[in-house]
């Protein structure tokens, strides 16, 4: 499974240029909306496997930062492991404009999205 912290921003494409400024590589940014404006979705790579992902912010949000995984198995089997182990979801799986995730909290109550990406629909 891959880490990948989440930050919400204001301007994707502001926050982009600084965090690839500092070093990070573009690998993905999702399509423009067909209204307009920039992307809500961009993901850069850093040395050792890190990635953030940029993600456009809504006010009614409120977090900034979001801790999220990318699955490198089915969810069914990440969500079969986690009730195994008394854990219980926030949210069911989910389709979502790249692929399908779900949300459980961590021990703390911290949300975390686990992502399972299909990049072939953003195309």
């Amino acid at each position: 499974m891959r880490v990948m912290a989440i930050r919400y921003v204001r301007d994707v494409e502001n926050a982009q240029r600084f965090y690839q400024a500092l070093g990070l590589t573009l690998e993905f940014a999702s399509r423009r909306p067909r209204r307009g404006g920039s992307s809500v979705w961009t993901e850069l790579a850093g040395s050792g496997g890190a990635n953030l992902a940029l993600h456009q912010w809504d006010e009614q949000r409120g977090d900034k930062v979001q801790l999220s995984f990318q699955a490198d198995e089915p969810l069914e089997r990440v969500v079969d492991r986690l009730h195994q182990n008394g854990y219980e979801l926030a949210t069911e799986i989910v389709d979502e404009a790249f692929g399908r995730s779900f949300t459980i909290r961590d021990p703390e109550g911290l949300l975390i999205q686990i992502n399972e990406n299909d990049y072939d629909l953003q195309r």
